[in-house]
């Protein structure tokens, strides 16, 4: 087609009559065009396909993610043990229903643990009951070993208060990616972050700050302190990297 010139006076459409009439018989649109020209429901849908890919875990991945969880949680549990400091949650519970009944430990976390996992049943589906359910069982092997595989030295009780409440952090966060918890105050603050919209961190930790509160009645201000700091790292730094807006594991 030759070049047309605009005429002083003519309008654009006489001197565009080629683009004018092809307006309305365009192919279709090219894949990777910009979807504000295309049409933003294509590339939405393909976005969405691409992030429920970028979360879905295949078993394998969920038995790595839970593992490794699981095993900073020993090693945050064993330091919180040596400094003879207070756990934070369903675990803390129970020791404190254990020291004021006289009731067995185990029996005791059963008892604490037992409507969260109900709840984990009705409301959190199959798979996240099973896979919690085998944190909890690895958790409680790998914390039976750390005594054979690990040992403290002297550690600065509020550095080690930090220091065990990034692991668990870690640990807590590790099983939140793949759909599972260690019981207890986990199960209920997944459950209100998926429906609600809560961070998970801030649920756990005005729980904990119950939990600790109790705690004074057993067990000396100090080590209620430095246990206080290591629940607010945790929960913390679970805030603020477990959100729903910008990761959804399947």
């Amino acid at each position: 087609m030759a070049p047309q010139f605009l005429s002083k006076g003519a309008p654009l459409s006489q001197a565009l009559p080629e683009v004018s009439a092809s307006a309305g018989r365009s192919a279709d649109p090219l894949p990777d065009r910009d979807p504000v020209v295309a049409g933003a429901a294509p590339a939405s849908a393909h976005l969405s396909r691409l992030a429920r890919a970028a979360t879905d875990h295949s078993p394998l991945e969920d038995m790595q993610g839970i593992f490794t969880g699981a095993l900073l949680g020993a090693l945050g549990l064993a330091l919180l043990s040596h400094l003879g400091l207070l756990t934070s949650g369903a675990a803390g519970l129970a020791l404190i229903v254990s020291y004021a009944s006289g009731l067995d430990v185990s029996l005791s976390m059963l008892l604490v643990n037992a409507p969260f996992l109900v709840l984990a049943g009705l409301r959190m589906g199959r798979a996240f009951t099973i896979k919690t359910l085998v944190s909890v069982g690895l958790l409680s092997f790998l914390t039976s070993l750390q005594p054979h595989l690990v040992s403290f030295g002297r550690i600065e009780p509020a550095a080690g208060a930090v220091m065990a409440g990034l692991l668990l952090g870690f640990a807590v966060l590790a099983l939140f990616r793949h759909r599972a918890s260690f019981g207890g105050a986990g199960i209920l603050a997944i459950h209100l972050q998926d429906r609600r919209g809560w961070r998970a961190g801030y649920t756990q930790l005005a729980m904990d700050l119950v939990v600790l509160a109790a705690a004074l009645a057993v067990a000396d201000r100090s080590s209620v302190a430095y246990s206080l700091i290591s629940a607010m790292v945790l929960n913390l730094f679970l805030a603020i990297n477990h959100r729903t807006d910008r990761y959804v594991a399947r």
